[in-house]
């Protein structure tokens, strides 16, 4: 399981878009699980799924030849866990997690000085590695990887060093 972290504008999605790709093309089996701080909406409010859902069942799973997707209403019980998560998905050679910058997995951050905010690595020690556009700063640990980010061929590199 990697985390893959850093503020809305920094890269990555187009970062991870080409990681996943890439490792996809390998054979590798690649899950994701994104989290948002907003209200989903996957379906339209007329749509079956939808109706069903908000008539009051607790999960709809809306399956097809191509795809499946649960969705589950908390209706006002606690997020699960990234864990509960986790062991929901199949099997995978890796488990990319957007977001979820509170747990104390392994981390990747996605950093670019020009958006005015604050590097996350400074406060998270689970940050093993930096992918910017800038160079690395006198203040970064040495046991800190520290990526270019205009080069994901590097990033993926790293990666695949991880997983070997």
């Amino acid at each position: 399981m990697l985390g893959v972290v850093g503020w809305s504008g920094s890269g990555k999605t187009t970062l991870l878009e080409y990681l996943v790709a890439a490792l996809a093309a390998r054979g590798l089996r690649i899950n994701v699980i994104k989290h948002s701080h907003h209200d989903v909406l996957l379906e339209p409010p007329h749509k079956d799924s939808a109706r069903l859902r908000m008539a009051g069942a607790a999960e709809v799973m809306l399956a097809s030849p191509f795809r499946l997707a649960v969705m589950r209403e908390l209706r006002g019980t606690p997020e699960p866990s990234l864990m509960e998560h986790v062991a929901r998905l199949a099997p995978a050679d890796l488990t990319v997690v957007e977001g979820y910058k509170w747990e104390p997995i392994d981390k990747l951050e996605v950093f670019r000085p020009a958006l005015g905010k604050p590097a996350l690595y400074v406060n998270d020690s689970h940050i093993v590695a930096v992918a910017s556009d800038a160079p690395r700063p006198a203040d970064a640990g040495p046991a800190l990887v520290w990526l270019d980010l205009n080069d994901p061929h590097t990033v993926l590199a790293w990666l695949n060093a991880r997983l070997a």
